[in-house]
């Protein structure tokens, strides 16, 4: 062991005693995992009229379904209250921060600071209530489609108006509490509550797994272990890498009734990875979008049922679901990389950078400010996106390279999932290290 590794467990183990120590943040922590147990009991209250044996047939060795239950933590799986998460309230988010630059009423609540931030706030909790309820009818549709017997008795508006509206409205109060639940637990405890429920969604999934991947040759496992290792040390490196920008601002000051002008240096961190993982959530939402349509013709006959059945088949590897082709994994990857540029332009766009520098007497060597600094932002940010593009891409279709290398077929663990696990733990460290340094501890990261 080397002797940056030896000091960094004990400053590590130090750090959390110093964490559990301070009053205040051991109340923050507490109060984190407090609702994070909340999120997990909610997870495991069904909905009524749900028949088990459908339940469970309809997910036996469907990799849609499969993929849907592992970022609801099991929840879908149960079809609980939280079945649908909070990933509807993640859609009006990603909408709401497409139409801000585009609707001038919203670009102007955006420009009067906290107030405004907070009204659009609550647009987005708005916008979530429709979206969940079309969710969970579309939703509990394409789970009664894939078994012989509905898994929801009575489901749908042609049947049971009242009971399919009561179903809907169970369905989204639970992902309005979920909502709620991270709310709160960004605000009183440490980490964003948002990412912080589908980390525990996600997680909660991985025990289950432990028996499918001990079946396993020893080289399978060992494959795994390579490639979480691997997969976990590009994700730290891409989430943390930037780009900065120099960056030479004025400085004002008086002496002996005299004013001057002083040169100040700074730079704009410019993140690789600007977009985050909402590029993969769009990507396997829109793939998904042509088998569940496909699956509803697919016993047609003629031309509509041939490309119905041709759909499923590569997209989904059959109506059991049994695996995809390369193709699917070729539009899985050019699908990320076209939503990784459309969403970091997005906020890129809503950042403003270059009139904010010009505001602020602040310009970038060599470059005039006003239009020339945006250009030339615009032309560093295009370079570097590539770079995250790639990354997220490959993280994609890292399931379909473990495929190739190895016979485990029944890892379900998506690289999206363990993105999202690892974006979640560092970001909740940092906070973590932020509020340990604020009281003059050491903290832990380097």
């Amino acid at each position: 062991m080397t002797t940056a590794a030896a000091s960094q467990r004990p400053r590590l183990l130090q750090a959390m005693t110093d964490a559990f120590r301070q009053e205040d943040v051991r109340r923050k922590l507490m109060f984190t995992i407090a609702m994070l147990i909340v999120f997990r009991f909610v997870a495991h209250v069904p909905i009524p009229n749900v028949d088990r044996d459908a339940l469970n047939t309809a997910f036996e060795d469907n990799s849609i379904l499969n993929f849907l239950a592992i970022f609801s933590g099991g929840a879908l799986q149960n079809l609980s209250v939280a079945a649908l998460g909070v990933y509807p309230y993640i859609t009006a988010s990603i909408i709401m921060q497409i139409l801000t630059p585009l609707l001038p009423n919203l670009r102007a609540l955006q420009e009067e600071g906290e107030q405004g931030r907070r009204r659009i706030q609550l647009y987005t909790h708005w916008l979530c209530v429709p979206l969940a309820m079309v969710q969970g009818y579309g939703q509990i549709l394409f789970i009664n489609s894939q078994s012989n017997v509905d898994v929801v008795q009575d489901f749908g508006l042609q049947n049971d108006v009242v009971g399919t509206f009561a179903t809907l409205f169970t369905l989204t109060a639970g992902t309005m509490f979920l909502v709620w639940l991270g709310e709160l637990i960004t605000e009183n405890g440490i980490g964003n509550g948002i990412s912080l429920i589908i980390f525990g969604g996600i997680v909660a999934v991985i025990p289950g797994l432990i028996p499918s991947i001990s079946t396993q040759s020893l080289i399978g496992v060992g494959v795994i272990a390579a490639f979480a290792l691997g997969l976990t040390y590009l994700i730290v490196y891409f989430q943390e890498a930037q780009r900065r920008v120099p960056v030479q601002y004025a400085r004002s000051s008086f002496r002996g009734g005299r004013m001057y002008r002083q040169q100040g240096q700074s730079h704009i961190p410019l993140r690789v990875n600007m977009a985050g993982m909402i590029p993969l959530i769009f990507a396997f939402s829109i793939v998904i979008l042509p088998v569940t349509v496909a699956s509803y013709f697919a016993d047609t006959s003629g031309f509509v049922g041939t490309a119905a059945r041709w759909i499923v088949d590569q997209f989904q590897g059959g109506r059991g679901g049994a695996g995809q082709t390369p193709i699917y994994w070729i539009v899985l990857f050019l699908l990320v990389i076209a939503f990784t540029f459309f969403y970091t332009m997005v906020q890129y766009q809503q950042q403003q950078m270059a009139k904010t520098l010009q505001r602020q007497g602040a310009f970038i060597p060599g470059i005039r400010p006003g239009p020339p600094t945006e250009a030339y932002l615009m032309r560093v940010v295009t370079r570097i996106t590539w770079g995250g593009a790639f990354f997220l891409g490959f993280v994609a279709i890292i399931p379909f390279f473990i495929g190739l290398v190895s016979d485990v077929q029944a890892l379900t663990v998506s690289s999206t999932g363990f993105l999202i696990v690892v974006a979640v733990v560092l970001d909740t460290m940092k906070q973590l290290e932020s509020q340990l340094m604020m009281r003059n501890y050491e903290g832990f990261i380097r």
